[in-house]
Order: C-alpha cells, then sequence, then structure tokens
C-alpha cells in the first residue's frame, strides 16, 4: 500500500498536552476578562487578613517571627490561603461539567485521563495565580517588603500553580467520591480552614504542638508557604525540599483524580 493512502494518525494525547494546557488556561484567563466580579469579591478575604490580622498582631507582637514584622510574615501565608481557597472549590466545576454533558465529550477524546487532569489542574493554577497576584499587590501598598527579582517572582509563580494544581486535583478527587456539589461544598468548606491553621502561614513551625508539628509537616501548604516566604521576603528556607514536596504531591494529585474521572463520567 502507498503512503499516500494512510490516513493520518492522531496525535498521542500526551503530545498533544501543551496546547489543551495553553487552551484551558486561556479559557481560564477569558473568564476573568469578561467578569472580574469574582477577582475582586476574592480579594477581599486576604485583604481583611492582612490589614485586620496582620496589622494588630505587628503591634502586639504577640507572635514571635524574629527580626520579621509579623505583617510581612504573615503576607506569603496568606497568599498561599488565597491561591488554595480557589483551588480546592475546583471540582464543582468538573460536576457541572458532568452535568452538562461536556465531561462525557472530553473523556472520548484520544487525551488520557490523567493529561486532561493534568490540564484542568494548571489551568486552575493560572486562575489562583492571578488572585495570588493581586495579594501581593495588596501586601506592597500595606508596607510588606517584598522582593521584585524576576527569577524569585518566577519561582513564586511556580509554588503557586504547583501548589493549586495539588489542591484542585484535591476537588476532583473529592468530586469523584461524593459525586454531587452539595457534598462538595460541603466537604470543602470543612476542609480549608483545617488545612490553612494546620501549616505554617500564621505562627512557625517551632511553636505548634508535637501533634500539629507532624501535620503541617505533611500538608503540602506548609512547603508553599515555605517556599514563597524565602522567595519574596528572603526568610531561611528549603527551597530544593519545598519545590520537590510540591511537584510529588501535584504528580499524586492528578494520579488520583485521573483513577476517579470515569466513575464520575457514568
Amino acid at each position: 500500500m502507498s503512503h499516500l493512502d494512510t490516513t493520518p494518525r492522531a496525535r498521542p494525547g500526551w503530545i498533544a498536552l501543551p496546547s489543551r494546557v495553553a487552551a484551558l488556561c486561556a479559557v481560564e484567563l477569558q473568564k476573568l476578562r469578561h467578569d472580574r466580579t469574582e477577582l475582586y469579591t476574592r480579594a477581599v478575604q486576604p485583604a481583611l487578613w492582612l490589614l485586620i490580622f496582620g496589622e494588630t498582631f505587628t503591634r502586639l507582637r504577640a507572635i514571635p517571627t524574629g527580626d520579621v514584622p509579623y505583617l510581612d510574615y504573615l503576607a506569603p501565608g496568606i497568599i498561599a490561603q488565597s491561591a488554595m481557597f480557589i483551588a480546592i472549590f475546583y471540582g464543582i466545576q468538573i460536576i457541572w461539567e458532568r452535568d452538562a454533558g461536556i465531561l462525557n465529550k472530553l473523556l472520548v477524546t484520544p487525551t488520557p485521563r490523567a493529561a486532561l487532569v493534568t490540564g484542568k489542574a494548571f489551568a486552575a493554577g493560572v486562575k489562583a495565580l492571578i488572585q495570588a497576584m493581586v495579594v501581593i499587590l495588596i501586601a506592597a501598598a500595606l508596607g510588606v517588603a517584598l522582593s521584585w527579582n524576576p527569577l524569585r517572582l518566577a519561582g513564586v509563580a511556580l509554588a503557586v500553580v504547583l501548589g493549586s494544581a495539588f489542591f484542585s486535583c484535591l476537588s476532583i478527587t473529592i468530586a469523584g467520591i461524593v459525586l454531587t456539589r452539595d457534598r462538595l461544598m460541603g466537604i470543602g468548606q470543612a476542609i480549608t480552614m483545617p488545612l490553612f491553621f494546620a501549616s505554617n502561614a500564621l505562627y512557625p513551625l517551632a511553636l505548634m504542638p508535637d501533634w500539629l508539628r507532624a501535620v503541617a509537616l505533611v500538608n503540602p501548604l506548609s512547603y508553599e508557604v515555605d517556599a514563597l516566604r524565602g522567595l519574596l521576603i528572603g526568610t531561611p528556607s528549603h527551597l530544593a525540599l519545598d519545590f520537590a514536596v510540591l511537584t510529588l504531591a501535584a504528580a499524586l494529585g492528578i494520579t488520583a483524580a485521573s483513577s476517579l474521572m470515569g466513575r464520575l463520567a457514568r
């Protein structure tokens, strides 16, 4: 048979992954461009944390943070918190896509489920990154001494995207278990604050009781906050370990979410 008679084969899903990720990220950016209300409303809570909690505890000096003002110490934790709060409810969109019949259409394409989840996870990361930029600007306006080194800011972006990818996959995994938006919303609300408080976002690990420190050490949010502090305000950090844990967490999250995509489509 002549090579002219052969039918071109579709590109394998993993080869097409970069274009799929880019397309999903573009969709998220388009949503924000047409409706910025969500961006503004989500900026209120981190602004209140910095203005009220941060300013008050800076004056009280109730939490020892060395030579770093408490507001500066808090700012990276609030950046990570605001990104997590966006990502942790990303599974609601997956359930909506299931109910609208969109998810079934996506799953019958040649793209592997893991590639599909990866695209959605990093799209959530882009959305969280925009939120993080808003919080960074608020923190700068309040006088937080942030680094504006381009390489450090690139590291900040990577940490936020990896952290958000994990939490969005956690949300998709929960969605694959509970299958309804109401249940997912209830579980999401139940776990966000424990994840936040069981991390180093508000206080150093050294101040925690042993049991809480043990929880914080397996909480990916702690490693995201540690990386953000080291990159933005120059506190001692463990960047190699932080990024290794965040990368591993994102990979495990993608694997878990991918295994439940078929259950969502039933």
